[in-house]
């Protein structure tokens, strides 16, 4: 089972400084990937998430990448729905080529009604567009010259080229626990990322889904937080959800101060190496 790390790209903490030692720090420590989250707006009230400061996920990405050599680069998630996929796809393919094949994109539907209205997307289709996004962008990176017809995309693509392609397939997981999201995941994506299950919790999901998808090119990934004090009880959460069929789990420290968050990353690698 593999484990990473969250980068600290959210909040006060979130500076050009922070992410790069953060991202130094996990690959020094051996871990397998950075993570980032996305918002782009908040309504001024918004309870969640805690801070509405966000640097933006595929950008900070690129900033790690240029740091290290080997950590995997993924999002937690990317809500796909709320951005045209042609400017997605070309992002994406440029990151995969300049980090040497380490992209994850992990992506979702979204639940802020307000973000997607700000954005000019209609909420009550973002499930429709994902599926349209999803094979719109395999058809980018992987076919030269491109026709696409769409139908909710306002965009016309006939005979047209983006160069270049990624410079490894990437691949695609996707986050959500509804019927909907796992059948997105075994029908359309190369893995499932579920956030905030435990592992009693996560152990049906995983079996339904190995039994559809067997093959080992389809990942199995959960996403946990960690307030860094108890690393007996995390070690313990990490083997839980090994045995449950995991193949990757990404953890997300809760600190506020950046040394504090760097201590709690270290007592993750640790729990994670027994795994």
């Amino acid at each position: 089972m593999q484990i990473g790390v969250h980068l600290p790209h959210i909040g006060r903490k979130a500076t050009p400084e922070v992410v790069t030692r953060a991202a130094v720090q996990a690959e020094e420590l051996g871990l397998a990937d950075v993570w980032v989250s996305e918002h782009v707006i908040l309504p001024k009230d918004a309870p969640y998430p805690p801070s509405p400061a966000f640097l933006e996920p595929i950008l900070t990405l690129a900033w790690a990448a240029a740091a290290t050599k080997r950590v995997r680069l993924g999002t937690s998630v990317i809500v796909l729905p709320m951005h045209h996929p042609v400017p997605i796809a070309k992002q994406l393919a440029t990151l995969q080529t300049l980090s040497k094949g380490r992209v994850i994109f992990g992506i979702g539907v979204g639940w802020l009604e307000a973000e997607f209205s700000a954005l000019g997307v209609p909420f009550r289709e973002r499930g429709r567009r994902t599926d349209e996004s999803i094979a719109l962008l395999r058809a980018l990176w992987s076919q030269d010259p491109v026709t696409f017809k769409t139908r909710y995309w306002a965009t016309q693509i006939e005979e047209m080229r983006m160069q270049p392609p990624p410079s490894a397939p990437i691949p695609l997981w996707v986050g959500g626990s509804s019927e909907r999201a796992l059948e997105r995941a075994v029908k359309l994506c190369d893995g499932w990322h579920g956030s905030r299950l435990t592992a009693d919790a996560a152990a049906p999901v995983i079996k339904r889904l190995r039994t559809v998808r067997p093959d080992k090119t389809f990942t199995i990934s959960l996403r946990t937080s960690f307030d860094g004090k108890d690393p007996a009880e995390l070690s313990e959460r990490l083997g839980a959800y090994r045995d449950a069929g995991a193949d990757h789990i990404m953890v997300q420290p809760e600190d506020r101060d950046i040394d504090d968050w760097m201590r709690t990353v270290e007592k993750i690698a640790r729990a994670g190496s027994m795994h």
